[in-house]
């Protein structure tokens, strides 16, 4: 079935959005409600762009999402691996001829081959976006039934991986339509769950992809749905749709049911589901502004020492920036010390005698084989060593990073509570003396994730003996330049191992520092939004009380 959306879209009588937005962000200006900020800046993309509605994929890492995306769309386009792999938004969409147009954060932007987009979305090429790639943008002809939407590969966020502003955390209020990829050989997570909840706030259609699902007999797929299904009703209350995928197995008939039963209601429908997201959006961000807006005229209404009042008793001494920046920076340097260790413990345990011991072994089945003199034999000992220390350096990575992040998730956990703590305190105070509540703020801890290892060989000499190899009868010396050989791999291991440490340390620590800033800047921000809700409304009662029934009445024109 083919589904083509002309590009000239039928125009959208959208006069009402197009005035509403402004005036939001005027008032956001004019009474400094910051905490809007990126809801009006994703509000504002929707409603500029009009060509396309985005269709993103969200999930853990090792999802299964860039597999689904190249097998839904019949090409290998993004990149997959074991660990993981993307690290910037790719979006794809329909396009005459095969382009791919890399857009930086500094405004650039340029045009590249198709075959060299890893080197600008994958980890492995673009370790911690490392080239300011803010969004990939694909346009291909094999698109051509999904005329009218955009595809968006998004970071895995895993429970510690959230990236910078281009990355799944701060995408979430752009999505239109969001799938949320889970995979079958792994349950239903909290962080599943918080990601589900969280994109109910930005879109009103949300469907989950069951992915995997080949690991799993028809009995067991079914079981595995009711169970998301009772989950999410006990949960959250909400029902979703699921949709099985296997990329390896019937992958036409999966292909089949998600064209039909989503991409072409969305296509047919595609103003009214443009319109749908619009408004979901807008709904969001006006009752948002209305609740900092109340704020605003309750403290209008006072004189100004019974203003200090409320201003002391809502930003009192537990709901003070001073305070919040002494703990959150106590709670990132606690956890940053004890980083190297926990990494050191863990490849010292599991990892430094097993290795040193499958080296030797191998080394000493390889000897035999090689051939030449001294200079010869020990460029061919420094090549297998770097090769194979390299090898093991990038296995262990990625076999055991995820036992490095303790640190990370314990800085991730006390973080949050913080913050949770700080905001239900403040929300608690605003209730307590205006007799309003406050509205949930966004708020995302983003990490960068770690790079990949690097290796260092010592000398095989302190001094090049080497190079006197003609002087050397190798018949004679061989068995003990061999031995040396053989002892140099436990202090090799050792170094690396040291080396591999020392990097993930200098990775969590950034991120975790990362953390510490975003934190700050959140409790900033909102302690900045009241008081100026506080302390700059003399004298204007009648004209914020006029302003909040502006917008309540925007706010029922919307849901009419």
């Amino acid at each position: 079935m083919s589904i083509i959306w002309e590009k000239s879209n039928p125009p959208l009588s959208s006069w009402d959005f197009n005035k509403l937005l402004p005036r939001i962000q005027e008032i956001s200006q004019q009474f400094q409600i910051t905490s809007l900020n990126r809801q009006i800046e994703a509000c504002s993309n929707i409603l500029n762009q009009k060509r396309f509605i985005d269709v993103a994929i969200f999930g853990q890492f090792k999802a299964g999402k860039s597999s689904f995306l190249n097998c839904l769309i019949g090409k290998d386009v993004l990149p997959v691996g074991v660990i993981p792999v993307t690290t910037a938004i790719t979006r794809l969409q329909y396009g005459e001829k095969e382009r791919v147009i890399i857009h930086y954060y500094d405004g650039n932007a340029e045009e590249v081959p198709l075959e060299r987009i890893e080197e600008y979305t994958s980890e492995s090429r673009n370790p911690a976006n490392r080239k300011n790639v803010e969004i990939v943008d694909v346009e291909l002809p094999c698109l051509e039934d999904f005329s009218g939407l955009r595809l968006v590969d998004t970071p895995g966020l895993g429970s510690i991986f959230k990236y910078h502003r281009e990355t799944s955390a701060n995408w979430l209020p752009e999505a239109g339509t969001a799938i949320v990829a889970i995979s079958a050989d792994r349950p239903l997570s909290e962080n599943d769950l918080a990601l589900i909840g969280d994109l109910r706030e930005h879109t009103p259609r949300v469907v989950l992809l069951l992915t995997k699902v080949d690991l799993l007999n028809d009995e067991q797929q079914q079981e595995v749905i009711r169970f998301f299904q009772e989950t999410l009703r006990k949960e959250l209350d909400i029902e979703l749709e699921v949709f099985p995928f296997s990329t390896r197995l019937n992958a036409d008939k999966w292909k089949e049911k998600l064209r039909l039963e989503l991409f072409s209601k969305i296509s047919f429908n595609w103003e009214k589901e443009y319109r749908k997201i619009l408004r979901h959006k807008m709904t969001s961000l006006l009752k948002n502004c209305l609740s900092y807006l109340e704020i605003a005229w309750q403290s209008s209404r006072q004189d100004e020492k019974d203003r200090e009042a409320l201003r002391q008793l809502i930003l009192d001494d537990k709901v003070n920036f001073r305070a919040m920046e002494k703990e959150i920076t106590w709670i990132a340097r606690e956890n940053s010390e004890q980083t190297r260790t926990l990494i050191s413990q863990r490849l010292e345990r599991l990892e430094e005698a097993p290795l040193k011991k499958k080296l030797t072994e191998k080394l000493k089945q390889e000897l035999p084989t090689w051939q030449g003199n001294l200079w010869r034999l020990t460029r061919r000992y420094e090549e297998w060593l770097a090769e194979n220390m390299r090898e093991e350096m990038t296995r262990i990575s990625q076999t055991e990073h995820r036992h490095f992040f303790g640190t990370l998730q314990k800085a991730h956990a006390g973080l949050s509570r913080s913050l949770d703590i700080f905001r239900s305190l403040l929300a608690n105070n605003v209730e307590k003396v205006l007799g309003l509540k406050l509205a949930e703020a966004e708020w995302k801890i983003e990490i960068t994730p770690p790079a990949q290892p690097d290796i260092k060989i010592s000398r095989t000499y302190d001094y090049h003996l080497d190079l006197v190899w003609f002087l050397i009868p190798m018949f004679i010396f061989r068995p003990l330049f061999e031995k040396h050989f053989l002892r140099m791999i436990p202090g090799e291991v050792f170094v690396n191992l040291s080396r591999l440490a020392a990097q993930w340390e200098d990775r969590i620590n950034k991120a975790i520092e990362a953390m510490k800033k975003q934190a700050l800047n959140y409790v900033r921000e909102e302690i900045a939004t009241i008081e100026s809700l506080l302390s700059q409304v003399q004298g204007r009662s009648e004209e914020i009380k006029a302003i909040i029934q502006e917008l309540s009445e925007q706010l029922k024109n919307l849901a009419s």
